[in-house]
């Protein structure tokens, strides 16, 4: 009887290791992976690209690929649907979350429209923003104008 006892009390140790090997794997699948997202915006276009942390590229859209009418590439409801599918490319990669650099045209005070608007989009899909950096370059100078200090004479 004494070995039943024993056997059976083996058996339920056994079946607890188990268990917790299943449960530490579970949690190595949930790890966080990261990504890269630079989106820069002018008021003309949208641009999205997304790297991982190395620099590769693993997708790149642009409002001009969602939209037929030139004049809506900037708009912040087409950079909603660049953001779509950049998630959904993320999503494939296992990605959850972001690191955003938003960069503006050089010398710009602020990014274009649709730089809010693709970050809200991408948090309404359930993504970690880790951080948000602005990466616009800003002149430091520049060559020197034509025409002198006085300028042309007509």
């Amino acid at each position: 009887m004494d070995d039943e006892i024993k056997a059976q009390k083996n058996e339920e140790n056994s079946k607890e290791e188990v268990v917790e090997e299943k449960r530490e794997i579970r949690k190595k699948e949930q790890e966080e992976k990261i990504g890269i997202l630079n989106i820069y915006t002018t008021f003309n276009n949208t641009l999205i690209n997304l790297t991982d942390l190395s620099g590769k590229t693993i997708a790149r859209f642009s409002g001009g690929q969602s939209t037929k009418q030139s004049r809506l590439k900037a708009n912040p409801t087409i950079a909603m649907f660049v953001a779509q599918r950049i998630s959904e490319e993320a999503k494939d990669n296992g990605i959850t979350g972001f690191y955003v650099k938003i960069r503006a045209e050089t010398g710009q005070a602020n990014p274009g429209p649709g730089a809010h608007a693709a970050v809200k989009s991408l948090i309404r899909a359930g993504f970690k923003i880790k951080s948000i950096i602005d990466a616009t370059k800003m002149p430091r100078g520049g060559p020197k104008k034509p025409y002198g200090r006085r300028g042309r004479r007509v």
